[in-house]
């Protein structure tokens, strides 16, 4: 199974429903909060090109946020890059 790393901040409604997905699939992920963590908050927006949460990577693969994790999902195409 890929590892998965989701960056993602505590009040936020789009990070809470892409970590519900994973856990309804069994996949465990690392979470790096960027709350009051400018420094994380930078790396994140380096590797992404992106300032929102969540941002997810599936292995070295950047996924996207929320709205792109639930597009996998429904093109049916997320199973197969956690499986790598």
């Amino acid at each position: 199974m890929a590892t998965v790393t989701i960056y993602s901040s505590d009040y936020c409604p789009f990070c809470t429903r892409a970590k519900q997905l994973l856990s309804t699939k069994n996949v465990a992920y690392d979470e790096i909060r960027v709350d009051g963590q400018p420094k994380k908050r930078q790396e994140m927006m380096e590797k992404s090109g992106r300032h929102t949460v969540p941002q997810i990577w599936i292995g070295e693969q950047h996924v996207g946020g929320c709205d792109d994790l639930f597009a996998l999902e429904r093109e049916q195409k997320l199973d197969a890059l956690l499986a790598h």
